[in-house]
């Protein structure tokens, strides 16, 4: 006979600190669970707190707050009858544990401490949080009065234990622990659990969904943790959540049977090795998760069936990913929009495009229905509070949140003031054409009043410092524009109390590897690099509708800060001294491989000497001296430019050799320079010349003979 349960997981858009909002989400979420059914509820990893609170951690009113909302949650009438799994931080014995508290009609039934923190990349969990370190030992925790009260205990269950209730056996894991070669689960499973949760804090990364499987939210911070809630059964997906949603709570469900587990065990060597596994306290919950077979019809409803799992294409997760992010940043922060400046080139038109994939995200949940989505672009838009306002299509949603401006110089081209117009004008935004060379001649006239010398570019004559100084110039001055007219703009357009717009950054992740950016608030695109940038560009020209995309695919990248001439129009990778795609491969060998100049030189020997390697960025093979310059070259510009990480204006991580110096990628920002392995390097390089050297002289004495 069947035991069928119905099991609920949550995604829910947490904010870090916010106990009021993340309270009233995990109850909305167990109402949603009890209306399909679910007779128990799983939710995010510390989701009372927000996952991202970092040192705030440290503090004790957040556990107090902890305990407070957790209060709010048992005793609320609608949260009844369901079991519940809810994460958040606990102080036991003074030490900080990240946690899970299992609850069931106002009593605490277990609170399970996380054993494996996450702790490398992103992630600093060991900072803030102790792993619990004693396998199978469960202890007392004595009880904070203000849940006491209502639960009427004093001590309840603390440690690695697992909950036996009337039909079933079900135990917690965290995140991290699901991803560890001796995961929990495994002694657990032999020791006869059935029913595992693993709540998970695990951000957005392109491409990660994939590797998630094969073993939604912004939180405040510089990572997305999109939703993609599952539901598993002996190996087969029977349901998932939305990878990338403006809802502010989404629960799924789906109904497992038990003796379908049971069966998929029944291998006699998991028998033997079972009963000499280890052995786990169990806690007794009265009470039965799977339906009785007198309240349920089985000709209606069994095991649900499994699905096949959709995954994004890379530029489909820049278009999604990114629009989430956006908008959850500008409805929290208070701003009126944002603001950028155009290039005419692809990066910030890529920025643009993201701005745009964001409204065409939001137009189509208040479609959908999504009331919260239209009471936040109400807001943002400072409508009156008794407006019936509601934005049709993307363009007229752009136009009240979204301005751009093109800054042109003497030394910019008709064909990217052009392209600049033609995208705002095709997306929607509120766009200024503007020239800045009566600001930069005033500054330079500053230096010249003083001096009695006139900086010359150097097509002109000038020095290299006269010419970078030129060049600065301009970039600096669009910046305190950019920063004034994202200031004044929307009371010159007459919005409701005024308001400020948020300055978008347009700088790769590769730029940023190079230190070849402006730093402004905040940057949508600064973790994207620039081959799955034109990825999402060629995307989004069909995809959006937006035929003018395609004209910046076909643009050479350009600062447009030198004067052009006939023989002369500057180029991003002259400018820089290295490609894009070098710079991408250097990147992943430095972050991804973890290899300084030398084992970088050396890995580049074994692929970029072969023409046919799809890690060669061109067409011809490198030569071992070639190789060398480039890696060199690299290393140097990087360690001179690491200072900017430091200060690198926030972005959405989604690249994992993103130069970040937050937190993710920490490294000195003085650096000596690489001497020891450099001479290495070139000695190297002169034993292969002068081994081919060798070998050429006698090819041509054989060809002699």
């Amino acid at each position: 006979m069947a035991h069928l349960v119905t099991l609920a997981c949550c995604s829910l858009n947490q904010w870090a600190l916010d106990f009021s909002g993340n309270a009233r989400r995990i109850k909305e979420s167990v109402v949603k669970a009890k209306a399909a059914g679910a007779s128990l509820r799983v939710g995010p990893e510390l989701e009372i707190t927000g996952y991202g609170c970092l040192d705030h951690f440290l503090e004790g009113d957040i556990f107090l707050h902890s305990w407070e909302a957790l209060a709010t949650i048992i005793n609320d009438d609608a949260c009844q009858d369901i079991v519940l799994d809810i994460g958040m931080p606990v102080r036991h014995k003074n030490v900080r544990y990240n946690c899970r508290i299992i609850s069931y009609n106002r009593k605490i039934i277990l609170i399970r401490p996380k054993m494996w923190l996450a702790n490398d990349g992103n992630y600093r969990e060991m900072r803030y949080f102790t792993p619990w370190m004693r396998p199978g030992h469960v202890e007392d925790y004595y009880l904070e009065s203000i849940v006491g009260k209502i639960t009427g205990q004093t001590e309840v269950p603390f440690g690695d234990g697992i909950i036996s209730t009337n039909d079933t056996c079900f135990a917690c894991e965290t995140c991290e622990e699901l991803f560890t070669p001796a995961a929990p689960h495994g002694p657990m499973g032999l020791d006869g659990v059935e029913i595992f949760t693993n709540s998970s804090g695990s951000h957005f990364e392109l491409r990660k969904l994939k590797t998630r499987l094969d073993l939604i939210s912004c939180d405040g911070e510089r990572v997305y943790y999109d939703g993609s809630s599952m539901i598993i059964c002996n190996g087969d997906i029977l349901a998932c959540g939305s990878q990338f949603s403006l809802n502010e709570v989404e629960v799924v469900t789906a109904t497992i049977d038990l003796e379908s587990v049971r069966s998929f065990r029944s291998s006699p060597s998991r028998g033997l090795q079972s009963q000499h596994a280890q052995k786990f306290p169990r806690i007794n919950l009265k009470v039965r998760l799977s339906k009785r077979a007198e309240d349920h019809d089985y000709q209606i409803q069994g095991q649900s069936e499994p699905i096949d799992l959709k995954y994004h294409a890379p530029e489909e997760e820049i278009a999604l990913g990114g629009a989430c992010w956006l908008w959850d940043y500008l409805r929290r922060c208070h701003a009126a929009g944002f603001f950028i400046p155009l290039s005419g080139g692809i990066d910030s038109c890529a920025t643009s495009v993201m701005v745009f994939s964001m409204c065409r995200l939001v137009v189509s949940a208040i479609q959908e229905g999504n009331e919260q989505v239209l009471q936040d672009a109400r807001r943002i838009a400072a409508e009156a509070d008794d407006s019936g306002w509601v934005p049709t299509t993307p363009q007229e949603l752009m136009n009240r949140i979204f301005c751009t401006t093109y800054m042109g110089s003497k030394n910019s081209s008709s064909d990217t003031r052009n392209r600049a117009k033609d995208l705002a004008r095709d997306i929607g935004a509120y766009h200024v054409d503007i020239d800045i060379d009566t600001v930069t001649t005033a500054i330079v006239n500053v230096f010249f009043s003083w001096s009695n010398w006139m900086p010359r570019f150097k097509s002109a004559g000038g020095s290299f410092a006269e010419n970078l100084a030129l060049q600065n110039i301009q970039a600096r001055s669009r910046m305190v524009l950019a920063y004034l007219f994202a200031q004044l703009l929307p009371t010159f357009r007459g919005r409701r109390g005024g308001g400020s717009l948020l300055v978008l950054g347009s700088a790769n992740v590769d730029e940023a590897l190079r230190g070849y950016l402006t730093k402004y608030d905040f940057n949508p695109i600064g973790g994207i690099s620039k081959t799955d940038l034109k990825a999402f560009i060629d995307f989004a020209h069909t995809r959006f509708d937006l035929p003018i995309l395609s004209t910046f695919l076909s643009a050479v990248p350009t600062a447009e800060l030198e004067p052009i001439t006939s023989s002369y129009v500057q180029s991003d990778e002259a400018d820089m001294g290295i490609t894009y795609a070098e710079l991408s491969t250097f990147g992943r060998l430095r972050k991804n491989d973890k290899l300084g100049p030398w084992g970088a030189y050396c890995k580049l020997l074994n692929t970029w000497e072969s023409q046919k390697s799809t890690q060669n960025p061109r067409d011809q093979p490198f030569s071992p001296r070639q190789i060398a310059e480039k890696t060199k070259f690299f290393f140097t510009k990087y360690a001179i430019n690491r200072h900017k990480m430091t200060v690198l204006t926030p972005s959405l991580h989604m690249e994992q050799y993103s130069p970040d110096d937050n937190r993710f990628d920490l490294r000195p920002f003085l650096y000596p320079g690489f001497d020891w392995a450099y001479a290495k390097i070139d000695r190297d390089v002169e034993r292969r010349e002068k081994a081919e050297s060798g070998t050429q002289k006698e090819k041509e004495e054989d060809d002699l003979d």
